[in-house]
């Protein structure tokens, strides 16, 4: 087994873990007061509500619903099943596994690509960079 494809299957794995444990942090805190607790971050921060960036974040936290907390946080529990599965199987050396990563890395590409287009940015030129060097070792070991 190549390390190029362990290190991919780590990378993997702990990307399902993050939104794993952000699911987790959705489903206990569903009923919370969302909007007051955007409201009193932005209180201690000292930041001022009428400013884009408070704004932004007030005018999320006004919006959020239970159903659609829930949506999200059964979104994320999905994504994260696929990421541990992709993960374990690249861990293994599975067929299956190389194929669900080559699908997985490429059907962000276009995107990448569209926003790369409509304003670069170094960091999303890395994230593209990040999948077509992943997508090369995966089809590598297909």
């Amino acid at each position: 087994m190549a390390a190029s494809l362990r290190t991919i299957a780590v990378f993997e794995a702990s990307k399902g873990l993050l939104v794993l444990a952000a699911s987790v942090a959705l489903f206990r805190h569903i009923d919370n007061a969302w909007q007051t607790r955007a409201e009193m971050l932005i209180q201690h921060l000292h930041l001022n509500p009428a400013s884009h960036a408070p704004r932004i974040l007030l005018d999320l936290s006004a919006n959020i619903t239970e159903p659609r907390l829930l949506a999200l946080a059964f979104g994320a529990l999905f994504y994260a099943a696929i990421r541990l599965l992709e993960g374990y199987g690249l861990w293994q050396g599975k067929h299956w596994a190389t194929v669900l990563g080559l699908a997985s890395a490429g059907l962000y590409l276009p995107f990448e690509i569209l926003s790369l287009l409509s304003h670069f940015s170094w960091l999303g030129a890395g994230v593209f960079a990040s999948n077509l060097l992943i997508i090369a070792i995966l089809w590598r070991y297909r």
